[in-house]
């Protein structure tokens, strides 16, 4: 039997958190396939591109250069055949004030970057696990923000 794989992206310009997320991706029991943008123009160029392949699911760092999270997430969730997907802020950032903009502009959930590697190996995998077609239509500020 040959499940598909689960098509993730992670967009964040911290090498070291790019490798970190990579390494505990590879550990988790999940079957999936990783794509990885250094800012948010790069992936937008990428999701508008005539030939791109959307993510399932994906992990959005706030502060990025050229173009940070909150702008690219505005643009998901304005453009059409991009609004659904699923868009799990990844920040160092525990500013309520970055909670509440990413909340009010559509993401679907807020995760504070764990700094330790087990913790980041759960974290993505209870997020891969979420039935995101579900789980969006009771959001609240309370469910929003994951905590380990």
């Amino acid at each position: 039997m040959n499940l598909q794989k689960l098509k993730v992206a992670l967009v964040d310009d911290d090498e070291d958190d790019r490798f970190l997320f990579k390494e505990a991706m590879d550990q988790i029991h999940i079957k999936t396939e990783l794509s990885m943008f250094e800012n948010g123009q790069k992936f937008m160029d990428f999701l508008l591109g005539p030939n791109s392949v959307l993510p399932q699911v994906v992990f959005l760092d706030l502060n990025m250069p050229v173009k940070n999270g909150l702008e690219c997430l505005q643009e998901i969730r304005t453009t059409e055949h991009l609004k659904e997907l699923s868009v799990a802020i990844y920040s160092t950032s525990s500013s309520e004030v970055d909670i509440d903009e990413t909340f009010i502009n559509g993401a679907n959930i807020y995760i504070n970057k764990p700094n330790d590697f087990s913790k980041l190996k759960s974290v993505i995998e209870k997020v891969l696990q979420i039935n995101w077609q579900y789980s969006t239509s009771n959001l609240n500020k309370e469910n929003f923000i994951m905590r380990l």
